[in-house]
């Protein structure tokens, strides 16, 4: 019974991650001491099937809990507390990385150069693609319509950002923000809570549908095949996988710090307070976590 309650509590950190841009539900899953059980159920998840479902079927009602449930509450945060929320999950990142810098670097030696370059180069992918980044401020996503060419752009957005979910240091709401469709893709969600109160409100139902359902089935797709090539690579080169999980890291870390959203409620001096003190406990928070399960 303990297990399947961690498993469920797991999954709703994880599911309310994944409604903020910038910070990776990978990093949480490493965070909280689940990331490589998740990869290993999902890739031999018939090879053990009982004691899979026991982890897995826990772990997705908490991810659709955390996503329903908490999207509504997180963005009321956003919306006032922008600067001290984000500061709470930017310190939960870099609270890991010596953990991860540990990981790669030998008690006898420092780096070597493949592994500096592999660090370096996901860093500046990801801060340059954060520059990239599409202004979805504007965007009323009530008025967007939803096409069958465009359900194939969200489609394929899936695939994309089901990769960044699996792979720590990269978000996947950042890169449906970079491809400007995070609004309506959290319009939707929320639209849930609207369409369980009314039921007989068929033409929400549709348009709910023509946003998630293909997003869903992206992520499904994009999911399984990134998991298996990350169980590959963390077996075979688990330093070179290290590095570049290093790079992400903080390249995220640089690329939530400019990021309008952390700024959006405004600051004071009382706001930078509390964001500092917010930071620190998210530092602690998941350098204290990472000490015991990475």
């Amino acid at each position: 019974m303990y297990k399947v309650i961690r498993s469920f509590l797991n999954g709703l950190a994880f599911g309310i991650t994944e409604t903020i841009p910038g910070v990776s539900g990978g990093t949480i899953a490493i965070i909280l001491g689940f990331y490589f059980e998740l990869i290993e159920a999902i890739n031999h998840f018939t090879e053990n099937l009982r004691k899979n479902l026991q982890f897995m079927l826990p772990l997705v009602l908490g991810i659709a809990t955390g996503i329903l449930l908490f999207s509504s509450l997180i963005h009321f945060l956003l919306a006032h507390y922008s600067f001290p929320t984000m500061l709470f999950f930017i310190g939960l990142i870099v609270g890991i990385i010596p953990h991860i810098f540990l990981k790669i670097k030998e008690p006898d030696r420092g780096f070597k150069f493949t592994e500096i370059l592999l660090v370096l180069i996901p860093f500046v992918i990801l801060v340059t693609l954060s520059f990239l980044k599409k202004d979805t401020a504007a965007v009323n996503p009530e008025e967007v319509n939803v096409t069958i060419p465009f359900m194939f752009f969200i489609f394929f957005a899936g695939i994309i950002a089901a990769a960044a979910l699996v792979i720590p240091g990269v978000s996947g709401s950042f890169v449906l923000l970079l491809l400007g469709i995070y609004p309506l893709i959290i319009y939707s969600v929320s639209s849930i809570r609207i369409l369980l109160t009314d039921m007989s409100n068929t033409s929400l139902m549709i348009d709910i549908c023509k946003v998630l359902g293909p997003l869903a089935l992206g992520i499904i797709i994009g999911g399984l095949s990134m998991t298996r090539l990350i169980e590959n690579l963390l077996k075979n080169f688990h330093k070179i996988v290290y590095s570049i999980i290093l790079g992400l890291l903080s390249g995220s870390v640089c690329v939530l710090f400019k990021e309008p959203m952390v700024y959006k409620s405004g600051i004071s001096a009382i706001i930078i307070v509390t964001g500092i003190v917010t930071f620190v406990l998210g530092c602690t928070l998941s350098f204290t976590l990472g000490r015991k399960r990475l």
